[in-house]
């Protein structure tokens, strides 16, 4: 797979703190990209300095194989920290106006582009009536413009609602199986961005703690079983007796089993054939925020953004 975005020691220092710290990451074409961090971490300025928004302090990096190269950045997309629109515009000026800044002379793009995101609708409707969730639109599709083969985008569901999430996820999912375009997405809602990444890349004090794929995280983030019994002593030797050696007694009525959760009918046979009441049995799969928490050894995560 075609490497598209490529970083090597990337730093950035700000007086004499170092907001990114020596990143070297991989991204491929056809990823979505997931940037995980809690707020201040990184995430922001590293996707600025992979715009061009903004110049590492040393390190480098390659778009589509070039180094630092303007060319390659005018294939580069990107929503990062507000929209930069202005209130008393419609949708459609605002892409008009950014089809004059890139250079693009297809007629039509406006429209075009205002239909994919879900306000072909908006007419004369000025910007400062639009709810969040329709700016977040109108900033992606501006991140549009041009055709990009990358966009970045730095929180595009934050302060959204249930449906505008679903929306926006749909939007993007949409345009990298049907348009071949990468992401790089950061987000402080990690079950969304789990719903839709295909690799992940968490930072820490703008250090890169790890990228792991989708694949991989599935293995890592391994299910475990819950058997809750008011009979949890006696279930034990049941379990040595089929098999299952990996289990921990959590209390007097719940085991953790780490095995298979195919194995939950072999459980339940064993024990019904040897009356233990069985409350519950349920396979617990762990998220991409318990990955996060437990890589991080952060506590809690709330308002992780930025």
């Amino acid at each position: 797979m075609t490497i598209i975005l490529e970083t090597s020691n990337l730093t950035k220092i700000y007086g004499t703190q170092k907001a990114v710290d020596n990143v070297s990451i991989s991204i491929k074409q056809g990823d979505i990209y997931g940037l995980i961090g809690r707020n201040g971490a990184g995430k922001t300025t590293l996707m600025r300095i992979v715009s061009g928004l903004a110049r590492p302090s040393s390190g480098a990096y390659k778009v589509f194989g070039e180094s630092d190269d303007k060319t390659s950045l005018t294939r580069i997309g990107c929503l990062i920290e507000n929209t930069g629109i202005y209130p008393n515009l419609t949708a459609f000026e605002h892409l008009y106006l950014k089809k004059l800044a890139v250079g693009i002379k297809e007629k039509g793009i406006e429209n075009k582009l205002l239909d994919l995101v879900g306000l072909a609708d908006t007419g004369k409707k000025k910007v400062k009536q639009f709810s969040l969730g329709m700016k977040q639109r109108l900033g992606i599709a501006l991140a549009l413009i041009g055709y990009p083969d990358l966009v970045i985008l730095d929180e595009p569901i934050n302060g959204l609602d249930p449906q505008g999430i679903v929306e926006v996820r749909s939007i993007i999912e949409r345009l990298n199986k049907e348009e071949g375009i990468t992401f790089i997405i950061s987000s402080h809602i990690l079950d969304e961005l789990a719903k839709i990444g295909t690799r992940f890349g968490i930072i820490e004090r703008g250090q890169i703690l790890e990228e792991i794929d989708r694949a991989s995280l599935m293995e890592k983030s391994s299910d475990r079983i819950e058997l809750q019994t008011s009979a949890a002593a006696n279930a034990l030797p049941l379990l040595d007796q089929i098999q299952i050696k990996d289990y921990k007694l959590i209390s007097d009525n719940l085991i953790y089993i780490y095995d298979s959760g195919e194995r939950t009918g072999d459980i339940s046979l064993v024990l019904a054939k040897h009356n233990i009441p069985v409350e519950s049995l349920s396979i617990h799969q762990n998220t991409l925020e318990d990955y996060y928490l437990s890589l991080t050894g952060y506590a809690q995560i709330k308002n992780m953004g930025g």
